[in-house]
């Protein structure tokens, strides 16, 4: 078992990475579904939505970059074309939402999608000692799992 040069065991970088193209593939998805939500947004609550979903998008641009950055952290190559985004995401791709409890839906879900996958990356990241992805994903879960509480909330469930 080699080493790459941040000390981590190539084969376990090699599939860390591909998992986290994996996830970048599915954050970019409900990117651009978000980033839909808040054109599209009609109704009582638009004011509302609106500058929520900003706020979701924003966040979801950051973590995107992160990722990205982690994956080339590890000595691989980011994933960078929609076609693989779209073969790769588990999230659907939604058009023309402008309802918002279909939009806040739909978002309860794809994160539901993500934590899972953040989970399973965590733990693939502990097997490899990987600290730098587990702090990742960990502040990832605890922050992700809080926003669903809420938007279930506002939901009403």
């Amino acid at each position: 078992m080699g080493k790459n040069f941040i000390g981590l065991d190539t084969e376990k970088t090699a599939q860390l990475a591909d998992s986290l193209n994996d996830l970048l593939s599915n954050y970019q998805i409900f990117y651009m579904n978000v980033r839909g939500y808040h054109w599209n947004i009609k109704g009582d609550n638009f004011f509302e939505l609106h500058v929520k979903f900003e706020e979701l998008y924003d966040d979801l641009l950051l973590k995107i970059d992160e990722i990205a950055e982690r994956v080339l952290t590890l000595g691989h190559r980011p994933a960078h074309a929609y076609s693989t985004y779209i073969e790769r995401s588990e999230v659907p791709e939604r058009k023309d939402v402008s309802d918002g409890k279909e939009a806040m839906e739909n978002i309860v879900e794809s994160f539901a999608k993500l934590i899972g996958k953040q989970r399973a990356l965590l733990s693939l990241a502990g097997d490899a000692e990987d600290e730098g992805t587990v702090a990742l994903m960990s502040d990832y879960i605890s922050q992700q799992e809080k926003t669903v509480w809420m938007y279930r909330s506002y939901l009403g469930h």
